[in-house]
C-alpha cells in the first residue's frame, strides 16, 4: 500500500508501516519495538511514532499506564494493506527455523507450531551456480543422480537452466536436457557437482510448457451438505461456488497430485477430499502425467 510522497523517505516509510502492522496485528507499539528492530536511537523511533500521529491521528493513542501506544476502535491502516497470509507465513517459517525471532516483525507471539517436514537439502554453492547460468543464459555441466531405472548412476550432463519451479515439497531447476533434447525437470538436492559452461544451444521461449498456462476450475465437493459446500468455497476463496486457478501445464501435474484431483477425486470421502474439478473434461490427464514422467529425471 504505502502513502507515497517527497517528504517520507523509504526507510520512514518502512517504519511507519512496521508501526502500523503492530498496531493492527497486536493491538499496540512502543519506541523499542522500532528502536530494537531497526537498530535506531530511541529520539528516531519517537520521531517515527510523532509523525504516524500526525498523519493519522485517529488510528492511535498512547496508554500512560502501560506506557504504549495503542490502536484506536477506529483504526484504519494507512501504510500497509492487512493480509492474513503474511501474518501467518510468518509464523510457519518461525516454526520452520527459515526465519529468526528477531527477523520477523512479530513481538507478541501466540502460542503456535506447525507440522514438521523434512527438508530438502539444497547446497547453496550449487544454487549459486545454477542461478548463474539461468541469469547469464548459458548452458552448465552438472553430475546428476537420477531416481529413473535407465540412469541409476550419477552421470555428468549438460543442462540450459531458465528457471525454478516449486511443487509444494521440493525446488527444481527448469531446463533443457542436451542428453535427452527436452526440457526437464532437475531437482536441486541430486545436482551433486557442477562443472564448466557454454553456450545455451536453447532459448526458454522454446520450452512451451512452461510458458503456457491452463486453467483448472475447482468447486466443493458435491457429497458435502449446503453448509459445508459453503464453507468450503469460502475457504478457497470462490465466487459463485468455483475457484479458477491459473496453472503453468509444467506445473499441471504437481498441482493435481497435491490436491488429489484425479478421476477418483469425486469418489472420495468428502470429509478428506473438499474440492473437485468442475471441469474435468477440461484436464488433459493423460498430458499432465506423461509431462511428469518426461520431467522426472
Amino acid at each position: 500500500m504505502g502513502r507515497k510522497g517527497p517528504d517520507l523517505r523509504w526507510g520512514v516509510e518502512r517504519r511507519l508501516e512496521f508501526i502500523e502492522f503492530h498496531l493492527y496485528w497486536e493491538g499496540g507499539v512502543n519506541r523499542a519495538d522500532i528502536k530494537d528492530y531497526f537498530g535506531i536511537s530511541v529520539p528516531q523511533a519517537s520521531n517515527d511514532l510523532r509523525q504516524y500521529q500526525a498523519l493519522a491521528p485517529k488510528n492511535i493513542r498512547y496508554d500512560r499506564s502501560q506506557k504504549r501506544y495503542l490502536a484506536t476502535d477506529s483504526f484504519a491502516p494507512l501504510f500497509f494493506k492487512p493480509d492474513a497470509n503474511r501474518y501467518l507465513m510468518q509464523l510457519r517459517s518461525l516454526a520452520d527455523g527459515v526465519l529468526a525471532r528477531e527477523e520477523s516483525w512479530l513481538s507478541d507471539l501466540p502460542s503456535f507450531d506447525a507440522l514438521p517436514m523434512p527438508r530438502r537439502h539444497v547446497n547453496p554453492e550449487i544454487l549459486r551456480v545454477v542461478l548463474d547460468s539461468v541469469r547469464d543464459g548459458n548452458s552448465l555441466a552438472i553430475r546428476y543422480q537420477s531416481l529413473s531405472l535407465s540412469h541409476p548412476k550419477p552421470i555428468w550432463r549438460w543442462i540450459t537452466p531458465h528457471a525454478f519451479g516449486f511443487d509444494g515439497h521440493r525446488w527444481h531447476a527448469r531446463a533443457f536436457c542436451h542428453i535427452d533434447r527436452q526440457y526437464k525437470d532437475f531437482l536441486l538436492p541430486r545436482i551433486l557437482k557442477t562443472g564448466g559452461t557454454g553456450d545455451a544451444g536453447a532459448e526458454p521461449q522454446e520450452d512451451h510448457v512452461w510458458q503456457e498456462f491452463t486453467s483448472v476450475t475447482l468447486k466443493p465437493h458435491p457429497g458435502l451438505n449446503e453448509d459445508q459446500q459453503r464453507v468450503v468455497a469460502r475457504d478457497f476463496g470462490m465466487k459463485h461456488g468455483q475457484a479458477h486457478v491459473k496453472v503453468r501445464l509444467a506445473l499441471l501435474y504437481y498441482f493435481l497430485k497435491r490436491l488429489g484431483l484425479d478421476a477418483e477425486a469425486e469418489r472420495r470421502d468428502p470429509r478428506e477430499q473438499h474440492v473437485v474439478l468442475a471441469e474435468p473434461q477440461a484436464v488433459d490427464f493423460a498430458l499432465a502425467r506423461a509431462q511428469y514422467r518426461a520431467d522426472a529425471a
